[in-house]
């Protein structure tokens, strides 16, 4: 059988497969194997993309054969088929690619974000710094502890209303410091 095989065109091997021939069957991904590989490697410009197609192709002929109608040969229809697995890669390329690239903008963004934080804590830490000593313990104990203004007014041995004033007293100063640094930043630049 194995000679007969060898001689038979690939509309007879796809029948005798269809039947359940494991050996056709076999025989037809022997012969269109390397010219699958050659077309998705000259569309994907890879080599390993090629060898994934045409394996892909190759389990693929067993689900699609019945499919197979003999319109064309059949050398065409397995073409056409790995044409159709190599835009779906590209496809797949493509969206990983815009995948990719979204990661790297929201990555970027995240990192301006981060050094903006960075400098505006390092700001703060320094204009903290002066502050009097009564309204830089009430910032750091509210905003930088999240204590309440009842807490901090405890930790501090003062009244909470005391620590209110601190508070309004300590959001002045930093505005202050704020609309000063930026009027520095447009006048240098």
């Amino acid at each position: 059988m194995s000679r007969m095989l060898d001689t038979t065109d690939d509309s007879g091997l796809a029948a005798a497969a269809l039947r359940g021939d494991r050996e056709a069957f076999a025989r037809l991904v022997e012969r269109h194997y390397d010219r699958v590989y050659r077309v998705a490697h000259r569309i994907l410009g890879s080599a390993a993309d090629a060898e994934d197609v045409a394996q892909e192709v190759a389990i693929a002929l067993a689900e699609k054969l019945p499919h197979f109608r003999q319109e064309s040969r059949f050398s065409t229809w397995v073409v056409a088929i790995a044409i159709n697995r190599c835009r779906d890669m590209l496809r797949r390329r493509k969206s990983s690619a815009a995948l990719a690239e979204r990661y790297v903008v929201l990555r970027a963004a995240e990192e301006a974000d981060a050094a903006d934080t960075e400098a505006r804590v390092a700001w703060l830490n320094e204009a903290l710094q002066g502050l009097e000593p009564d309204l830089r313990e009430t910032v750091t104990l509210v905003l930088g502890e999240a204590l309440s203004h009842a807490e901090a007014g405890k930790i501090l041995g003062c009244a909470e209303s005391t620590v209110s004033w601190r508070m309004h007293k300590a959001r002045k100063a930093l505005k202050a410091l704020q609309a000063f640094g930026a009027r520095l930043d447009v006048s240098d630049g």
